[in-house]
């Protein structure tokens, strides 16, 4: 069998294997049928897995049929992606820990999926002020008119003004639930979940049926920053779960940014303590398109299919019309050719490349030297 997504989800079923030793399993055998067949010994060589999980692992597998679960699954929840397919979101792809199996319930936008149309987050309190309401209201709408996607978790508060002013605005939305996508959380919003549905997506790493858990919603944040380019907090107390978002949106190398507010409004901590850590400060609609333009303009590049056509039919470097070298060292010119004008991880480069981390590192600061390729926040690279 050679259905890769079937392995994914068998995986995905075995206990003990998370999100982020599957993804080092399927880089360190290459595909994650080769991990399911692998010795105990070859598997306890993956990075972070060791005996006692490898054992557990190899027990766990002997109960299931991959094909057999695929089949079945497909029949429950016909709408997933794996990270093995096409349509996987890419973004998502560049982060540790990807959702192994990702449910999809509404319309598909391949171009935002490419990570070429950009999402942009917008989290909060469950309970906000006025001003916190009123600015969300605001930014959400001035950001579906400049055609970015707004992201949010469906929960009540800053998320739901964000996804109804969106929607307002004649934009489009994406929700991510800590529940199955039949089961929504807080039920006053099931109307809102189908108004998303009908332009926008819902999304989720659970499968229909399951309950929401307070143990879920921390790893739905993850999905919220990793789908997006930028994470906004528009209000937020000092403990609060978009706090968490912004948090791993920092460590994903993503924008973080902040509303200022009162000292004295307790809802306001979580964000004042953001800008002190250096997030960037919200300071109107204006202000903020102006700073979000400086991402790069996904939608007049090429798709990376096409950049990979380019380089599969560029003429010679003295021809190519790039300012290439044209005695680029085999190592520099390998590395190079993973790199797009759209900001790439250093972890995927690596990857794609197919060199060691050592090697890639050295061949990134000549690069970046030469000119050829610039460095961006997060430890991203595209090419100059």
């Amino acid at each position: 069998m050679s259905d890769e997504r079937a392995f994914w989800l068998a995986w995905s079923q075995v206990a003990g294997i998370g999100p982020t030793l599957l993804l080092r399993m399927q880089r360190h055998f290459g595909t994650l049928e080769t991990a399911w067949n692998a010795r105990t010994a070859e598997l306890a060589e993956v990075e972070g897995l060791g005996w006692h999980t490898a054992n557990v692992a190899v027990e766990g597998r002997s109960r299931l049929d991959p094909e057999s679960l695929l089949r079945q699954h497909e029949k429950e929840n016909p709408n997933f992606w794996t990270p093995a397919d096409a349509d996987y979101p890419r973004l998502l792809l560049e982060t540790p820990d990807p959702p192994s199996i990702l449910y999809y319930r509404g319309q598909v936008k391949p171009l935002e999926n490419q990570g070429i149309r950009v999402a942009i987050a917008i989290v909060g309190t469950r309970a906000p002020s006025d001003y916190g309401r009123r600015w969300t209201r605001r930014i959400s709408g001035a950001l579906a008119q400049a055609g970015f996607t707004v992201v949010s978790g469906l929960a009540e508060g800053v998320d739901t003004e964000a996804h109804h002013s969106c929607l307002g605005a004649g934009g489009r939305t994406i929700a991510v639930l800590g529940s199955g996508l039949d089961v929504i959380y807080p039920w006053s919003n099931r109307k809102l979940a189908d108004q998303i549905a009908e332009n926008g997506l819902l999304l989720s790493e659970y499968p229909a049926g399951t309950q929401p858990d307070r143990v879920h919603f921390p790893q739905r944040n993850r999905i919220i920053a990793g789908l997006s380019r930028a994470i906004l907090v528009l209000e937020a107390p000092h403990k609060s779960g978009a706090l968490i978002t912004a948090r791993v949106a920092n460590d994903y190398g993503r924008d973080v940014y902040a509303l200022p507010g009162s000292l004295d409004n307790s809802r306001c901590k979580g964000c004042l303590e953001l800008l002190n850590d250096g997030a960037h400060m919200i300071l109107g609609e204006k202000q903020l398109l102006t700073a979000l333009g400086g991402l790069p303009d996904y939608a007049k590049m090429r798709s990376p299919q096409d950049q990979l056509l380019l380089f599969d039919d560029e003429p010679e470097p003295e021809t190519a019309g790039l300012g290439e070298p044209i005695n680029l060292e085999p190592r520099l010119k390998q590395v190079l050719q993973v790199i797009t004008p759209v900001p790439t991880s250093f972890d995927l480069i690596v990857q794609q490349a197919g060199l060691d981390t050592g090697t890639v590192s050295s061949a990134l600061s000549q690069l970046e030297i030469m000119g050829l390729v610039a460095q961006l926040p997060g430890m991203r690279y595209q090419k100059a």
